[in-house]
């Protein structure tokens, strides 16, 4: 499958293949969606997300059919519950039906809902923890139709902040002792989300996002300095910018971003009792913001850098990886949805 993740600024695609450890980059693209197109993870503009997938498609080898996209934002609920262990995986089903309507806040009839046993070793007074994640029905099938308008099938719809954390395997080997025994946020900054997983030893155990990301830097620099949208992106990528912007906009930005971040954090810390985290790695394409990982890495007191999945199990060909290098962080919601090709999911 090729993973796809429909972004608010572009949608990215990433295709691998597996031999033995490694996975291999066999196909990338990246094409840019006109704003508006996809507001707050939901898609305004499904003629104009077709034709950049139509872009996406033609990039690909013909014989790719099938692809992984993912679902994240409000529409999306997370809930770990406990159930009793004995229990079969059918009759785990029927009990959660007859209970959702108490767990899930909004209309049955209006939700998809699905379930996976978490790790069977920490079964406790005979009860296993299940994770129950729902969605509204209608944001999955907006993303299923477009797949379909361009013949890709969705083979899986998964949600970001466990695709994200799926990455883990790709970075773990540039943190200190291959990341054993340590505790790693996964922080995507986006266009307008911010997605935070967990990493416990190896494990996703927390996800969460916030809605805010690069694109409010954009905006800050449009209002402080009388420029329309396209002008302000181009004057941040090619830092065309005056000379006090640093103090104007970046700074500002820069704190907000930290708040966002500290405010996940503190959740965590709450629900898992920890008091601090060993590391931090910074995914999307707001992750290369100028002075972004030094900001973190002062203010929190956290080793803090930049996914680079070259340093683990992912190769390319050379043209592909110099191509790439510098902004293979972006990429890696893409690389955690494409990963589903390699694991055990249901047809």
């Amino acid at each position: 499958m090729v993973g796809i993740d429909i972004g608010s600024h572009e949608v990215k695609a990433i295709l691998l293949s597996k031999k033995e450890r490694s996975y291999h980059i066999v196909r990338h693209a990246a094409i840019p969606l006109m704003k508006g197109t996809v507001v707050d993870r939901e898609i305004k503009d499904l003629k104009a997300l077709v034709d950049a997938l139509s872009l996406i498609k033609r990039a690909l080898p013909k014989n790719i059919k099938f692809a992984a996209v993912a679902v994240s934002g409000s529409a999306v609920i997370n809930k770990v519950i406990e159930m009793d262990a004995s229990l079969t995986e059918a009759e785990m089903e029927a009990q959660i039906e007859l209970e959702a309507e108490s767990l899930i806040p909004y209309p049955l009839n209006e939700i998809s809902i699905d379930f996976e046993l978490l790790d069977l070793e920490k079964i406790e007074d005979d009860n296993v923890e299940v994770l129950l994640s729902a969605c509204r029905t209608d944001t999955i099938d907006s993303r299923i139709d477009a797949l379909d308008d361009v013949n890709l099938e969705a083979k899986v719809v998964d949600i970001e902040g466990y695709a994200l954390g799926r990455t883990y395997e790709f970075i773990r080997h540039q943190l200190p002792n291959e990341g054993y025994h340590s505790v790693t946020a996964m922080i995507d900054v986006g266009a307008n989300m911010l997605t935070l997983a967990m990493i416990e030893e190896g494990e996703t155990v927390f996800v969460r996002g916030q809605d805010t990301g690069g694109d409010a830097y954009t905006q800050a620099i449009m209002s402080t300095y009388g420029l329309t949208y396209d002008k302000a992106e181009k004057a941040k990528i090619l830092g065309e910018l005056p000379l006090a912007y640093k103090e104007e906009v970046l700074l500002p930005f820069q704190m907000q971003l930290l708040q966002k971040i500290k405010h996940i954090l503190q959740l965590y810390y709450t629900v898992s009792e920890r008091e601090r985290i060993d590391y931090i790695v910074l995914c999307g394409g707001g992750a290369c913001i100028e002075g972004l990982v030094e900001r973190i890495k002062v203010d929190l007191n956290i080793d803090t850098m930049i996914a680079d999945p070259f340093t683990g199990h992912l190769e390319a060909s050379s043209p592909i990886k110099k191509q790439l290098q510098s902004q293979m962080a972006k990429y890696m919601l893409a690389c955690g949805l494409a990963l589903r090709s390699y694991g055990q999911w249901p047809i």
